[in-house]
C-alpha cells in the first residue's frame, strides 16, 4: 500500500495532466447520462475542470523529469501551461453564448476542447520526440473535429477537411524530421540529443532533420510559408472555435519551438537562427500586406495572428534569455488581446447572425458604444500603440533582437507593424464613421464581463499586471538556461 502511495507521489509533476485525462472521461459519462443535446452542464463542468487544472499547475510543488525522461515539469512549462489553460477556459466561456447557433450545443464539443488542451499540456512538457508527437496528435485530432463540428454547415465541413489534410502533411514532415534526428544522434530524448550534438558535432543529416521538425511545428503556429490553412479554417469554423484555435494551440506550439531551439539544438544555434529569422520576416511581411485586401473579418484576424507569430519569433531569433522572456510576455499579451477581440465579435450579432465582414461593423459605435470602444482599444493595442499592452509586447521582442545585433530584423518588424496599422484602423473607421446597416441584438452578460476585464487590463497594463508578468516570464525563461 505504501509503495502505491509512493509511486503516485512520484507522478506529482504530471498531476494536472492526470486530472485533465480523468476529468475528460468523467465528462464523457456525464454527457451521455444527462442529455445528449443539453450541453450547458458539461460546458460549465469543463470550464471548472480546466480552471482546477490551472490552479494545480500554479500550486505544483515539484519540478522534475518523469516517465523515463518523456515528461518534464519546470518553470517554463508551468508558465506556458497557465497560458494554455487560461486561453482554453476563456474560449469555452465565449462559446457558451448562442451555442446552438454555432453548432456547439453538443456535449462532445467541451470534451474535445478538454482533450485538445490535455494534448497541448503534454506538448508543453514534452522532453522526448515521442511524447512531443503524442501531445501534438492528441491536440490535432480533437481540433480537426472541433473545426467541423457544425456538420450542417458546408464551410465548417470544408474547414475541418482542409485542416485535416494539411495537418496530416505537417505531421508527416515532423515525423520524418524526428526519424532523421534519431538516425543521426541515436536518441529520441531531447536531453540526450543535445549531448550527442555537442559531442559529435553537426552533420548534414541532423540539419535536414531539424529543418523538417521545425517545419512541422511552424505549421502549428501558422508561420509563413506553412500558414496556408489558417485563413480558410478561421473563416469556415464557427466563431467560438476560431477563438479557441487563435489562443491555446498557438501558445503550446510556440513553447515547443522555444524548447527545441533553445535547449535541444543549442549547440547549432547559428543553423536554427537562420530558419527562425526567415519564418519571422516572412510571417510579418506577408501578413502585413495580405490582410490589407481582406473583406472577411475572420480572414483578417487569421492574417493578424500570422503577423503576431512573426513578431513573437523576433524575440526567439535572438537566441538569448531576454528573447525567450520576450516570447513569454508576448504570448501572454497576445492571448489577452485575442480573448477581448473575440468577445467583441461574438457580442456584435445582428438579426442575420454574427458579423462576417468588416462592413457589417458599420455604425457599431452608435448601437453598441461599449463594445465598439473595447474593440477600438484592442485594435490600437494590436498595432502596438503606447501605453497599451500590445506596445510593451512588441517592445520586449524588439529589444531582444536589438541586443542580439539583429538590427535589420527589428527594422523590418517595425515597418511591418506600421503597415498593419492600416487594416486595424480601417475597422475603427468603419465602426465610428460609417452609417449602420443592421440592428445589433442584445449582448450576453458573460461577454460584457470578459470585454470589461480584458479591456481594462490592456489599457492599464503598465500600472497593473505589467511588472508581475515580466517577473514571471523572466523566471520562466531562466529555467531553460
Amino acid at each position: 500500500m505504501n509503495s502505491d502511495i509512493t509511486d503516485f507521489a512520484s507522478l506529482a509533476p504530471a498531476y494536472p495532466e492526470l486530472l485533465m485525462a480523468a476529468g475528460a472521461l468523467v465528462l464523457l459519462l456525464v454527457g451521455i447520462i444527462v442529455n445528449k443535446e443539453k450541453s450547458s452542464l458539461v460546458s460549465w463542468l469543463a470550464i471548472i475542470l480546466v480552471a482546477a487544472a490551472g490552479v494545480l499547475v500554479v500550486m505544483q510543488p515539484t519540478d522534475g523529469v518523469i516517465f523515463n525522461g518523456l515528461f518534464i515539469a519546470d518553470g517554463f512549462a508551468r508558465y506556458m501551461k497557465v497560458l494554455v489553460l487560461g486561453g482554453a477556459a476563456l474560449a469555452l466561456i465565449l462559446s457558451l453564448s448562442n451555442a446552438e447557433e454555432n453548432g456547439l450545443h453538443k456535449y462532445e464539443y467541451s470534451i474535445l476542447a478538454v482533450l485538445a488542451t490535455l494534448g497541448m499540456m503534454v506538448m508543453v512538457s514534452a522532453n522526448d520526440l515521442m511524447s512531443l508527437y503524442v501531445g501534438l496528435e492528441l491536440q490535432s485530432l480533437a481540433l480537426y473535429v472541433m473545426a467541423a463540428i457544425k456538420r450542417d454547415d458546408s464551410r465548417a465541413t470544408e474547414a475541418g477537411l482542409k485542416y485535416f489534410v494539411l495537418g496530416a502533411l505537417s505531421s508527416g514532415m515532423l515525423l520524418y524530421g524526428a526519424s532523421l534526428i534519431y538516425g543521426f544522434t541515436g536518441h529520441t530524448n531531447l536531453s540526450e540529443i543535445v549531448i550527442a550534438i555537442a559531442n559529435e558535432g553537426r552533420s548534414i543529416g541532423l540539419i535536414f532533420g531539424m529543418v523538417f521538425l521545425l517545419a512541422g511545428i511552424a505549421f502549428k503556429i501558422s508561420a509563413v510559408p506553412f500558414h496556408m490553412w489558417t485563413p480558410d479554417v478561421y473563416e469556415g469554423a464557427p466563431t467560438p472555435v476560431t477563438a479557441f484555435f487563435a489562443m491555446a494551440p498557438k501558445v503550446a506550439a510556440m513553447t515547443l519551438m522555444v524548447r527545441l531551439v533553445m535547449d535541444t539544438f543549442a549547440p547549432i544555434t547559428s543553423d536554427w537562427q537562420q530558419i527562425v529569422i526567415f519564418l519571422s520576416i516572412a510571417s510579418m511581411v506577408l501578413a502585413a500586406f495580405a490582410a490589407i485586401g481582406q473583406k472577411s473579418l475572420k480572414r483578417l484576424i487569421a492574417y493578424s495572428s500570422i503577423g503576431h507569430v512573426g513578431f513573437a519569433l523576433v524575440g526567439l531569433s535572438s537566441g538569448t534569455q531576454v528573447g525567450v522572456e520576450g516570447v513569454a510576455v508576448y504570448m501572454a499579451i497576445y492571448v489577452g488581446m485575442t480573448v477581448a477581440l473575440f468577445a467583441c465579435i461574438l457580442a456584435l450579432r445582428t438579426d442575420k447572425g454574427y458579423v462576417e465582414t468588416i462592413d457589417d461593423l458599420a455604425g457599431a459605435s452608435k448601437a453598441r458604444p461599449f463594445v465598439a470602444a473595447i474593440m477600438a482599444i484592442v485594435m490600437f493595442s494590436l498595432i502596438g500603440l503606447p501605453p497599451l499592452a500590445g506596445f510593451f509586447a512588441k517592445w520586449q521582442v524588439f529589444l531582444a533582437a536589438i541586443e542580439a545585433n539583429l538590427y535589420v530584423l527589428a527594422v523590418i518588424g517595425m515597418l511591418a507593424s506600421a503597415i498593419s496599422a492600416f487594416y486595424y484602423l480601417r475597422i475603427v473607421k468603419v465602426m465610428y464613421f460609417d452609417e449602420p446597416k443592421d440592428e445589433f441584438v442584445a449582448v450576453p452578460g458573460e461577454l460584457n464581463i470578459v470585454m470589461a476585464v480584458f479591456g481594462f487590463l490592456i489599457v492599464t497594463y503598465f500600472f497593473t499586471i505589467g511588472s508581475p508578468l515580466t517577473t514571471w516570464a523572466s523566471n520562466a525563461a531562466g529555467s531553460l538556461f
